[in-house]
């Protein structure tokens, strides 16, 4: 850590089901990458996570690109993502976190990130934090004009309009992750959820119940396994949904037990055990595609949910056979 006082940590935000509405809020996309707070001073550029761990040895353009940054001691908010054609890649950011310097070095090159800025809380050496936003927003875009110019930043843009918020709320998906609303009056709530918000447009689509997972703990249904129909017509694995109660675990391995058959999925099928739930048993058993549920999720991108989907009922009406690709294709188009 770079030796700036006080210490900062992100705001947090608070997950709401709507867009606060009123003069007393400025609105902004939720980009989907890193967040990170940059510190800077003199020639030392720090990277900090949400979680206050160092990400400069992973993003080594973008330590690059703020040492060309005309100033000698600042502190700033924003996301780390990465660019993929139209639309950011979080299956490419995720990459980055790799033990090889070599690794991280051919990524930055290949698939190099970009710094979306938002807010600014030290400015040549002078703490902002406390004051209110509509002012540090005000100071970041004169400070990003004349120091930050250069092809990996980039100012993330802001509003007091609802109908941006709303606009920027139906397009989220490949870019996006949502919309985020801050309170004007109040300085940085440095890792506080006071006075800011959070909205994300969740949607739904019915899925195959291609395969289940066994609970590591007790031979009840721990998750089951969801696909959707590509375009030739094989049945892809696209991600997952569980949080069932016990009495629903067992209930459950009545409904797929009987089913459980060879394939399964007949296109991309579950991999190996995840980087982040390596000690969960990742074996997984293949079911005749009859099973049809809706689900709810928040994202979609690199073909599957990035999150754990949320079941919403089951579709004994709906033929496993309708349900594809396009699904989740039209929602971020």
């Amino acid at each position: 850590m770079l030796p700036i006082e006080p210490p900062f940590a992100p705001m947090d935000a608070l997950p709401v089901a709507r867009i606060p509405a009123g003069p007393d809020w400025q609105y902004e996309p939720k980009w989907d990458g890193f967040r990170c707070l940059v510190f800077k001073d003199g020639g030392a550029v720090d990277l900090q996570s949400k979680k206050t761990e160092p990400l400069g040895r992973y993003f080594p353009e973008l330590v690059a690109a703020l040492e060309q940054v005309k100033a000698d001691r600042f502190v700033i908010d924003g996301e780390i993502v990465v660019p993929a054609g139209a639309a950011n890649s979080f299956d490419d950011l995720l990459q980055r976190i790799h033990p090889a310097a070599s690794r991280i070095a051919k990524l930055s090159k290949s698939h190099p990130a970009k710094l979306i800025v938002f807010d600014l809380l030290v400015e040549d050496g002078k703490q902002v934090a406390g004051k209110p936003l509509r002012e540090r927003r005000r100071l970041l875009e004169k400070f990003f004009q004349r120091v930050m110019q250069h092809p990996a930043l980039e100012l993330s843009p802001a509003s007091t309009q609802l109908k941006d918020a709303e606009r920027w709320l139906q397009s989220a998906g490949a870019v996006l992750d949502g919309v985020i609303a801050k309170r004007l009056d109040l300085g940085y709530q440095s890792g506080e959820r006071t006075g800011m918000q959070k909205v994300k447009n969740l949607r739904t689509a019915d899925c195959v119940v291609g395969g289940f997972r066994y609970a590591a703990q007790a031979p009840v249904v721990g998750s089951l396994l969801l696909g959707l129909y590509n375009r030739e017509g094989l049945l892809d694995h696209i991600g997952f949904t569980s949080g069932f109660s016990q009495s629903e675990r067992k209930k459950l391995l009545k409904v797929v037990e009987p089913l459980i058959e060879k394939p399964g999925f007949t296109g991309k099928a579950p991999g190996g055990p995840s980087r982040w739930s390596g000690k969960r048993s990742m074996e997984w058993q293949p079911l005749k595609p009859e099973l049809v549920v809706e689900v709810q999720y928040d994202h979609f991108t690199g073909n599957r949910f990035r999150h754990g989907a949320k079941i919403l009922r089951w579709r004994p009406d709906k033929a496993p056979r309708a349900c594809t690709i396009d699904q989740v294709e039209q929602s971020h188009s």
